[in-house]
């Protein structure tokens, strides 16, 4: 008979999986565009993205009817700290009831985390705003890496991985990735938009989102999972 933990004691996955491919390709794209970046290097293509989502004859206004642009407005409202919180509170509270409390403790200790280093690298790269066209939300802090993709991510699918290991199902966890990518795209496509990011700002905070919650789940996520288990 096997044992609960059997799975998660396995050798791991040869280097050339994309498990470990993609979050490492991830991590040096958004190290490279963080120098770039840091550096004063400007890319063309993200004043051209900014504008094509604007009125060619307003540009202070988005394309799109109004409810469009509402609508827009609350799919970035869900990548907010406020919905982020949520979501996050919500997992946490159902893996802690459902005995995968070491599981909710690695969760909440690499969403704070998370949380900590995208405020340190806005603060240390201080990236300017858009200033090419009227900004449709409010913002508070520097541009890169967009906090909302970035935090999108790691909040999202670090849940899916968690909820993952904790179901030890694969269909669950396809399931959840799924459905927290759809989110994840449409909220960074949100923030160009919106005129509050430029494109590469939403890039960086996917490949960081993506390189942190792939890392969590596998290093910290599996070991409390089998601690869980034991």
């Amino acid at each position: 008979m096997s044992q609960p933990g059997h799975a998660l004691s396995q050798v791991s996955a040869p280097w050339w999986q994309p498990r470990i491919l993609v979050p490492v390709a991830a991590a040096l794209v958004f190290v490279t565009l963080a120098a770039f970046i840091a550096s004063g290097h400007s890319f063309a293509f993200d004043t051209t993205l900014v504008q094509l989502f604007r009125d060619p004859a307003n540009p202070a206004a988005p394309v799109g009817p109004t409810w469009f642009q509402e609508a827009v407005r609350d799919m970035t409202a869900l990548g907010s700290f406020v919905g982020l919180f949520f979501m996050a509170t919500t997992a946490t509270l159902a893996l802690w009831f459902c005995g995968y409390r070491h599981l909710a403790v690695g969760l909440v200790v690499s969403l704070l985390a998370a949380l900590l280093v995208s405020n340190g690298l806005k603060i240390a790269i201080g990236r300017p705003r858009p200033d090419i066209v009227a900004h449709a939300a409010l913002t508070f802090t520097a541009s890169f890496p967009s906090g909302h993709a970035f935090l999108s991510a790691v909040t999202l699918l670090s849940i899916a991985g968690f909820v993952g290991l904790a179901s030890r199902r694969d269909d669950i966890k396809r399931l959840c990735v799924s459905l927290a990518w759809v989110m994840i795209v449409l909220i960074g496509l949100s923030r160009v938009y919106l005129g509050v990011h430029w494109p590469t700002d939403v890039i960086g905070g996917w490949c960081l989102g993506v390189a942190w919650s792939s890392t969590a789940i596998a290093w910290l996520g599996r070991r409390m999972a089998a601690s869980d288990t034991a």
